[in-house]
Protein backbone atom coordinates (compact mmCIF):
# COMPACT_ATOMS: atom_id res chain seq x y z
CA UNK A 1 0.00 0.00 0.00
CA UNK A 2 2.85 2.32 0.87
CA UNK A 3 4.54 1.65 -2.49
CA UNK A 4 1.30 2.33 -4.33
CA UNK A 5 0.89 5.68 -2.59
CA UNK A 6 4.51 6.56 -3.40
CA UNK A 7 3.97 5.69 -7.08
CA UNK A 8 0.84 7.81 -7.25
CA UNK A 9 2.71 10.71 -5.64
CA UNK A 10 5.50 10.50 -8.21
CA UNK A 11 3.04 10.31 -11.08
CA UNK A 12 1.16 13.27 -9.66
CA UNK A 13 4.34 15.33 -9.73
CA UNK A 14 5.75 14.15 -13.07
CA UNK A 15 2.63 14.12 -15.27
CA UNK A 16 1.74 17.81 -14.79
CA UNK A 17 5.35 18.70 -15.63
CA UNK A 18 5.15 16.56 -18.74
CA UNK A 19 1.77 17.89 -19.80
CA UNK A 20 2.28 21.55 -19.04
CA UNK A 21 5.89 22.33 -18.30
CA UNK A 22 7.77 20.08 -20.72
CA UNK A 23 5.42 20.03 -23.69
CA UNK A 24 7.34 19.51 -26.95
CA UNK A 25 7.23 22.50 -29.30
CA UNK A 26 7.58 22.68 -33.08
CA UNK A 27 8.30 26.00 -34.77
CA UNK A 28 7.11 26.46 -38.35
CA UNK A 29 8.32 29.06 -40.84
CA UNK A 30 7.46 29.53 -44.50
CA UNK A 31 9.92 30.17 -47.33
CA UNK A 32 8.03 31.23 -50.46
CA UNK A 33 9.58 32.82 -53.52
CA UNK A 34 13.22 33.38 -54.51
CA UNK A 35 16.03 32.77 -52.02
CA UNK A 36 17.71 36.10 -51.26
CA UNK A 37 19.70 37.62 -48.37
CA UNK A 38 16.47 38.54 -46.58
CA UNK A 39 15.24 34.93 -46.77
CA UNK A 40 18.52 33.47 -45.51
CA UNK A 41 18.64 36.06 -42.72
CA UNK A 42 15.10 35.17 -41.65
CA UNK A 43 16.00 31.47 -41.60
CA UNK A 44 19.08 32.12 -39.48
CA UNK A 45 17.13 34.25 -36.99
CA UNK A 46 14.42 31.58 -36.75
CA UNK A 47 17.00 28.86 -36.01
CA UNK A 48 18.58 30.94 -33.26
CA UNK A 49 15.18 31.75 -31.74
CA UNK A 50 14.17 28.06 -31.85
CA UNK A 51 17.35 27.19 -29.97
CA UNK A 52 16.65 29.76 -27.27
CA UNK A 53 13.09 28.46 -26.84
CA UNK A 54 14.25 24.85 -26.72
CA UNK A 55 12.01 23.74 -29.60
CA UNK A 56 12.13 20.08 -30.60
CA UNK A 57 12.11 20.92 -34.31
CA UNK A 58 12.12 23.79 -36.79
CA UNK A 59 9.90 22.96 -39.76
CA UNK A 60 10.60 24.96 -42.93
CA UNK A 61 7.70 24.80 -45.40
CA UNK A 62 9.20 25.59 -48.79
CA UNK A 63 8.09 26.56 -52.28
CA UNK A 64 10.86 28.28 -54.23
CA UNK A 65 12.19 28.50 -57.80
CA UNK A 66 15.73 29.03 -56.48
CA UNK A 67 17.78 32.13 -55.78
CA UNK A 68 21.20 33.62 -55.25
CA UNK A 69 24.17 31.35 -54.60
CA UNK A 70 25.49 33.48 -51.72
CA UNK A 71 22.12 33.50 -49.95
CA UNK A 72 21.80 29.72 -50.45
CA UNK A 73 25.20 29.07 -48.90
CA UNK A 74 24.36 31.31 -45.94
CA UNK A 75 21.18 29.30 -45.40
CA UNK A 76 23.03 25.95 -45.60
CA UNK A 77 25.64 27.11 -43.09
CA UNK A 78 22.90 28.27 -40.73
CA UNK A 79 21.18 24.86 -40.94
CA UNK A 80 24.43 22.98 -40.27
CA UNK A 81 25.07 25.19 -37.23
CA UNK A 82 21.47 24.98 -36.01
CA UNK A 83 20.98 24.21 -32.30
CA UNK A 84 17.75 22.32 -33.13
CA UNK A 85 16.87 19.69 -35.77
CA UNK A 86 15.66 21.15 -39.07
CA UNK A 87 13.05 19.63 -41.38
CA UNK A 88 12.40 21.06 -44.84
CA UNK A 89 8.94 20.23 -46.19
CA UNK A 90 8.18 21.02 -49.85
CA UNK A 91 4.50 21.89 -49.76
CA UNK A 92 1.70 22.32 -50.86
CA UNK A 93 1.00 20.09 -53.85
CA UNK A 94 2.30 21.86 -56.94
CA UNK A 95 5.18 23.46 -55.02
CA UNK A 96 8.85 22.94 -55.85
CA UNK A 97 12.30 23.14 -54.33
CA UNK A 98 14.34 24.05 -57.40
CA UNK A 99 17.94 25.18 -57.81
CA UNK A 100 19.05 26.83 -54.54
CA UNK A 101 15.94 25.49 -52.80
CA UNK A 102 16.95 21.91 -53.62
CA UNK A 103 20.41 22.40 -52.09
CA UNK A 104 18.91 23.91 -48.92
CA UNK A 105 16.51 20.98 -48.68
CA UNK A 106 19.34 18.45 -49.04
CA UNK A 107 21.18 20.11 -46.15
CA UNK A 108 18.31 19.67 -43.69
CA UNK A 109 18.23 16.91 -41.07
CA UNK A 110 14.94 15.76 -42.59
CA UNK A 111 13.73 16.42 -46.12
CA UNK A 112 10.06 15.71 -46.86
CA UNK A 113 7.77 16.44 -49.78
CA UNK A 114 4.04 16.58 -50.35
CA UNK A 115 2.57 14.52 -53.21
CA UNK A 116 2.63 16.43 -56.50
CA UNK A 117 5.79 18.41 -55.73
CA UNK A 118 9.25 18.26 -57.31
CA UNK A 119 12.86 18.89 -56.39
CA UNK A 120 16.08 19.40 -58.37
CA UNK A 121 17.31 21.47 -61.35
CA UNK A 122 20.25 22.79 -59.34
CA UNK A 123 22.58 23.56 -62.24
CA UNK A 124 24.31 26.91 -61.55
CA UNK A 125 23.58 29.69 -64.02
CA UNK A 126 25.68 32.71 -64.93
CA UNK A 127 24.41 36.18 -64.15
CA UNK A 128 26.05 38.03 -66.99
CA UNK A 129 23.81 36.89 -69.81
CA UNK A 130 25.05 35.42 -73.06
CA UNK A 131 27.21 32.34 -73.44
CA UNK A 132 29.70 31.99 -70.56
CA UNK A 133 33.36 31.12 -70.96
CA UNK A 134 33.70 27.33 -71.05
CA UNK A 135 36.58 27.22 -68.58
CA UNK A 136 34.76 29.45 -66.11
CA UNK A 137 31.52 27.53 -66.55
CA UNK A 138 33.36 24.27 -65.85
CA UNK A 139 34.83 25.74 -62.68
CA UNK A 140 31.44 26.94 -61.45
CA UNK A 141 29.74 23.61 -62.17
CA UNK A 142 32.53 21.59 -60.55
CA UNK A 143 32.41 23.77 -57.46
CA UNK A 144 28.62 23.44 -57.17
CA UNK A 145 28.80 19.68 -57.75
CA UNK A 146 31.42 19.21 -55.05
CA UNK A 147 29.37 21.37 -52.69
CA UNK A 148 26.21 19.30 -53.19
CA UNK A 149 28.26 16.08 -52.96
CA UNK A 150 29.52 17.00 -49.51
CA UNK A 151 26.03 17.97 -48.34
CA UNK A 152 24.47 14.72 -49.56
CA UNK A 153 27.20 12.64 -47.89
CA UNK A 154 26.79 14.51 -44.62
CA UNK A 155 23.05 13.83 -44.57
CA UNK A 156 23.27 10.27 -45.93
CA UNK A 157 21.38 10.99 -49.16
CA UNK A 158 21.82 9.65 -52.68
CA UNK A 159 25.07 11.33 -53.70
CA UNK A 160 24.90 10.37 -57.38
CA UNK A 161 21.45 11.86 -57.88
CA UNK A 162 22.43 14.97 -55.95
CA UNK A 163 25.40 15.43 -58.32
CA UNK A 164 23.16 14.90 -61.35
CA UNK A 165 20.82 17.62 -60.10
CA UNK A 166 23.75 19.99 -60.55
CA UNK A 167 25.44 18.61 -63.67
CA UNK A 168 22.36 17.49 -65.64
CA UNK A 169 19.68 19.69 -64.03
CA UNK A 170 17.45 16.67 -63.36
CA UNK A 171 14.26 17.20 -61.35
CA UNK A 172 12.44 14.48 -59.39
CA UNK A 173 8.87 13.99 -58.27
CA UNK A 174 8.23 13.31 -54.60
CA UNK A 175 7.69 9.60 -55.24
CA UNK A 176 10.87 9.23 -57.35
CA UNK A 177 12.90 11.22 -54.83
CA UNK A 178 11.72 8.95 -52.00
CA UNK A 179 12.39 5.73 -53.90
CA UNK A 180 15.91 6.84 -54.86
CA UNK A 181 16.95 8.05 -51.43
CA UNK A 182 17.01 11.80 -52.05
CA UNK A 183 14.34 12.63 -49.47
CA UNK A 184 13.30 10.98 -46.23
CA UNK A 185 9.52 10.73 -46.56
CA UNK A 186 6.35 11.87 -48.31
CA UNK A 187 3.49 13.37 -46.30
CA UNK A 188 0.18 14.79 -47.45
CA UNK A 189 -0.01 17.51 -44.81
CA UNK A 190 1.76 18.93 -41.79
CA UNK A 191 -0.03 16.75 -39.25
CA UNK A 192 0.81 13.58 -41.17
CA UNK A 193 4.42 14.70 -41.40
CA UNK A 194 4.73 15.24 -37.64
CA UNK A 195 3.16 11.84 -36.97
CA UNK A 196 5.69 10.16 -39.26
CA UNK A 197 8.55 12.00 -37.55
CA UNK A 198 7.59 10.73 -34.09
CA UNK A 199 10.48 8.69 -32.69
CA UNK A 200 12.73 9.42 -35.67
CA UNK A 201 16.46 9.62 -34.96
CA UNK A 202 18.61 12.51 -36.21
CA UNK A 203 22.31 13.27 -35.75
CA UNK A 204 23.02 16.41 -33.76
CA UNK A 205 26.60 17.25 -32.89
CA UNK A 206 27.74 13.71 -33.71
CA UNK A 207 25.14 12.19 -31.40
CA UNK A 208 21.80 10.62 -32.13
CA UNK A 209 18.75 12.51 -30.94
CA UNK A 210 15.22 11.11 -30.94
CA UNK A 211 12.29 13.33 -31.94
CA UNK A 212 9.38 13.22 -29.49
CA UNK A 213 6.63 15.13 -31.26
CA UNK A 214 3.52 13.38 -29.94
CA UNK A 215 1.13 16.10 -28.72
CA UNK A 216 3.61 18.80 -29.73
CA UNK A 217 2.47 22.40 -29.69
CA UNK A 218 2.94 23.73 -33.22
CA UNK A 219 3.41 27.48 -33.69
CA UNK A 220 4.02 29.36 -36.91
CA UNK A 221 6.39 32.33 -37.08
CA UNK A 222 6.38 34.93 -39.84
CA UNK A 223 8.81 37.55 -41.06
CA UNK A 224 8.68 40.84 -39.23
CA UNK A 225 7.43 43.97 -40.97
CA UNK A 226 10.99 45.08 -41.71
CA UNK A 227 11.92 41.80 -43.38
CA UNK A 228 8.67 41.72 -45.35
CA UNK A 229 9.38 45.18 -46.75
CA UNK A 230 12.98 44.32 -47.61
CA UNK A 231 11.88 41.04 -49.19
CA UNK A 232 9.27 42.84 -51.29
CA UNK A 233 11.66 45.47 -52.63
CA UNK A 234 14.17 42.75 -53.54
CA UNK A 235 11.85 41.92 -56.43
CA UNK A 236 13.48 43.12 -59.71
CA UNK A 237 10.29 44.89 -60.84
CA UNK A 238 9.98 46.79 -57.55
CA UNK A 239 13.70 47.66 -57.47
CA UNK A 240 13.50 49.00 -61.04
CA UNK A 241 10.48 51.20 -60.35
CA UNK A 242 12.01 52.50 -57.10
CA UNK A 243 15.17 53.49 -58.96
CA UNK A 244 13.26 55.40 -61.65
CA UNK A 245 10.99 57.03 -59.07
CA UNK A 246 14.05 58.10 -57.08
CA UNK A 247 15.76 59.62 -60.12
CA UNK A 248 12.57 61.42 -61.17
CA UNK A 249 11.93 62.76 -57.66
CA UNK A 250 15.44 64.19 -57.31
CA UNK A 251 15.24 65.69 -60.80
CA UNK A 252 12.03 67.58 -60.00
CA UNK A 253 13.41 68.75 -56.67
CA UNK A 254 16.58 70.11 -58.29
CA UNK A 255 14.51 71.71 -61.07
CA UNK A 256 12.17 73.37 -58.56
CA UNK A 257 14.10 73.88 -55.29
CA UNK A 258 11.91 74.20 -52.23
CA UNK A 259 9.07 71.91 -53.31
CA UNK A 260 10.51 69.34 -50.84
CA UNK A 261 8.02 66.48 -51.37
CA UNK A 262 9.51 65.18 -54.67
CA UNK A 263 12.98 65.32 -53.13
CA UNK A 264 11.92 63.40 -50.02
CA UNK A 265 10.11 60.71 -52.01
CA UNK A 266 12.95 60.52 -54.52
CA UNK A 267 15.64 60.20 -51.85
CA UNK A 268 13.79 57.44 -49.97
CA UNK A 269 13.03 55.55 -53.18
CA UNK A 270 16.62 55.78 -54.39
CA UNK A 271 18.05 54.52 -51.08
CA UNK A 272 15.61 51.60 -51.04
CA UNK A 273 16.55 50.76 -54.63
CA UNK A 274 20.24 50.69 -53.61
CA UNK A 275 19.43 48.00 -51.03
CA UNK A 276 17.41 46.03 -53.56
CA UNK A 277 20.11 46.23 -56.22
CA UNK A 278 22.72 44.75 -53.88
CA UNK A 279 20.54 41.64 -53.46
CA UNK A 280 20.11 41.17 -57.22
CA UNK A 281 22.42 40.36 -60.14
CA UNK A 282 22.89 43.83 -61.65
CA UNK A 283 24.64 44.88 -64.84
CA UNK A 284 25.93 48.40 -64.18
CA UNK A 285 26.05 49.16 -67.90
CA UNK A 286 22.26 48.92 -67.74
CA UNK A 287 22.15 51.52 -64.94
CA UNK A 288 24.45 53.79 -66.98
CA UNK A 289 22.17 53.54 -70.03
CA UNK A 290 19.09 54.39 -67.94
CA UNK A 291 20.87 57.44 -66.48
CA UNK A 292 21.91 58.46 -70.01
CA UNK A 293 18.25 58.18 -71.08
CA UNK A 294 17.20 60.56 -68.29
CA UNK A 295 19.95 63.01 -69.32
CA UNK A 296 18.79 62.89 -72.95
CA UNK A 297 15.17 63.50 -71.94
CA UNK A 298 16.21 66.52 -69.85
CA UNK A 299 18.41 67.80 -72.69
CA UNK A 300 15.43 67.58 -75.05
CA UNK A 301 13.56 69.96 -72.77
CA UNK A 302 16.46 72.41 -72.52
CA UNK A 303 17.70 72.19 -76.12
CA UNK A 304 14.93 71.62 -78.66
CA UNK A 305 16.12 68.98 -81.13
CA UNK A 306 12.63 68.31 -82.50
CA UNK A 307 12.50 64.84 -80.97
CA UNK A 308 15.93 63.44 -81.82
CA UNK A 309 17.19 63.51 -78.23
CA UNK A 310 13.89 62.05 -77.01
CA UNK A 311 14.19 59.15 -79.46
CA UNK A 312 17.75 58.54 -78.28
CA UNK A 313 16.50 58.59 -74.69
CA UNK A 314 13.80 56.00 -75.41
CA UNK A 315 16.29 53.68 -77.13
CA UNK A 316 18.77 54.11 -74.27
CA UNK A 317 16.13 53.39 -71.64
CA UNK A 318 14.88 50.24 -73.41
CA UNK A 319 18.42 48.87 -73.82
CA UNK A 320 19.35 49.76 -70.24
CA UNK A 321 16.20 48.13 -68.86
CA UNK A 322 16.89 44.95 -70.82
CA UNK A 323 20.49 44.82 -69.62
CA UNK A 324 19.82 45.78 -66.00
CA UNK A 325 19.07 42.27 -64.68
CA UNK A 326 20.86 39.83 -67.02
CA UNK A 327 20.03 36.60 -65.16
CA UNK A 328 18.56 33.79 -67.29
CA UNK A 329 16.25 32.91 -64.39
CA UNK A 330 12.79 34.51 -64.89
CA UNK A 331 12.40 35.42 -61.20
CA UNK A 332 15.61 37.48 -61.34
CA UNK A 333 14.68 39.37 -64.52
CA UNK A 334 12.59 42.43 -65.20
CA UNK A 335 9.13 41.47 -66.44
CA UNK A 336 8.13 42.65 -69.91
CA UNK A 337 4.90 44.21 -68.66
CA UNK A 338 6.73 46.42 -66.17
CA UNK A 339 9.49 47.27 -68.66
CA UNK A 340 7.13 48.30 -71.47
CA UNK A 341 4.69 50.21 -69.25
CA UNK A 342 7.48 52.08 -67.43
CA UNK A 343 9.33 53.01 -70.63
CA UNK A 344 6.11 54.20 -72.29
CA UNK A 345 5.10 56.20 -69.21
CA UNK A 346 8.50 57.86 -68.84
CA UNK A 347 8.90 58.53 -72.56
CA UNK A 348 5.31 59.77 -72.82
CA UNK A 349 5.82 62.22 -69.97
CA UNK A 350 8.95 63.73 -71.49
CA UNK A 351 7.41 63.79 -74.98
CA UNK A 352 4.44 65.77 -73.63
CA UNK A 353 6.83 68.17 -71.90
CA UNK A 354 8.87 68.56 -75.10
CA UNK A 355 5.70 69.22 -77.12
CA UNK A 356 4.70 71.95 -74.67
CA UNK A 357 8.17 73.51 -74.94
CA UNK A 358 8.02 73.50 -78.75
CA UNK A 359 4.55 75.01 -78.64
CA UNK A 360 5.76 77.72 -76.29
CA UNK A 361 8.65 78.55 -78.63
CA UNK A 362 6.25 78.93 -81.56
CA UNK A 363 3.81 81.21 -79.75
CA UNK A 364 4.06 84.96 -80.14
CA UNK A 365 5.95 86.57 -77.24
CA UNK A 366 3.72 88.52 -74.87
CA UNK A 367 6.39 90.12 -72.66
CA UNK A 368 9.49 92.23 -73.24
CA UNK A 369 10.37 94.15 -76.39
CA UNK A 370 9.30 91.27 -78.63
CA UNK A 371 5.89 91.24 -76.96
CA UNK A 372 5.31 94.88 -77.97
CA UNK A 373 5.76 94.30 -81.69
CA UNK A 374 2.43 94.40 -83.55
CA UNK A 375 0.55 95.79 -80.55
CA UNK A 376 -1.97 98.52 -81.32
CA UNK A 377 -2.63 101.67 -79.37
CA UNK A 378 -3.81 105.30 -79.71
CA UNK A 379 -1.84 108.46 -80.51
CA UNK A 380 -2.06 110.69 -77.43
CA UNK A 381 -0.65 113.65 -79.35
CA UNK A 382 0.23 114.55 -82.87
CA UNK A 383 3.27 112.63 -84.11
CA UNK A 384 5.29 114.60 -86.62
CA UNK A 385 7.75 112.96 -86.44
CA UNK A 386 7.71 112.62 -82.61
CA UNK A 387 4.89 112.42 -80.14
CA UNK A 388 3.30 110.26 -77.49
CA UNK A 389 1.15 107.11 -77.70
CA UNK A 390 -0.92 104.98 -75.32
CA UNK A 391 -0.17 101.23 -75.69
CA UNK A 392 -1.26 98.54 -73.18
CA UNK A 393 -2.43 101.25 -70.81
CA UNK A 394 1.02 102.88 -70.71
CA UNK A 395 2.26 106.13 -72.28
CA UNK A 396 5.30 105.86 -74.55
CA UNK A 397 7.39 108.32 -76.53
CA UNK A 398 6.98 107.47 -80.17
CA UNK A 399 8.34 108.39 -83.60
CA UNK A 400 6.87 107.73 -87.03
CA UNK A 401 7.81 108.20 -90.67
CA UNK A 402 4.34 109.62 -91.36
CA UNK A 403 2.20 112.28 -89.81
CA UNK A 404 -0.27 110.86 -87.29
CA UNK A 405 -2.95 112.99 -85.65
CA UNK A 406 -3.97 112.66 -82.01
CA UNK A 407 -6.69 110.03 -81.51
CA UNK A 408 -5.71 107.88 -84.49
CA UNK A 409 -4.94 104.20 -83.94
CA UNK A 410 -1.30 103.19 -84.28
CA UNK A 411 0.62 99.93 -84.55
CA UNK A 412 4.08 99.28 -82.98
CA UNK A 413 6.67 98.25 -85.59
CA UNK A 414 9.89 98.64 -83.59
CA UNK A 415 11.09 99.07 -80.01
CA UNK A 416 14.29 101.02 -79.24
CA UNK A 417 14.86 101.29 -75.54
CA UNK A 418 11.96 103.38 -74.20
CA UNK A 419 10.96 104.69 -77.63
CA UNK A 420 8.48 103.10 -80.02
CA UNK A 421 8.40 103.35 -83.78
CA UNK A 422 4.77 103.30 -84.90
CA UNK A 423 2.63 103.49 -88.03
CA UNK A 424 -1.00 104.23 -88.70
CA UNK A 425 -3.26 101.29 -87.96
CA UNK A 426 -6.52 102.98 -89.02
CA UNK A 427 -7.99 106.35 -89.76
CA UNK A 428 -11.01 106.12 -87.49
CA UNK A 429 -10.96 108.24 -84.33
CA UNK A 430 -12.14 107.24 -80.88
Amino acid sequence: MRHLLLLLLVLGLVLPMRLFGDEPRVAVISVRGPINPVTSGFLKQSLEAAGRRGDQLLLVEMDTPGGLDTAMRDAVQAIFASPVPVAVYVTPSGARAASAGAVIGLSADILAMAPGTNIGAAHPVGLGGGKPDQVMESKVVNDAEAYVDSIAKKRGRNVELARRMVRESISLTSEAALQQGVIDLVAGNRQELLEKLEGRKVLRGGKEAVLHLSGARVKSYEMGTRDKILDAISNPDVAYMLMLLGIAGLFFELSNPGVILPGVIGGISLLLSFFALQTLPVNYAGIALILLAIVLFIAEIKVVSYGMLAVGGIVSMVLGSLMLFPSPEPYLRLSWSVLISTVLLTAGFFIVVVAKVVQAHREKPITGAEGMLGEEGVADSDIDPEGRVLVRGEYWNAVSGETIRAGERVRVVEVKGLHLTVETAGKEKI
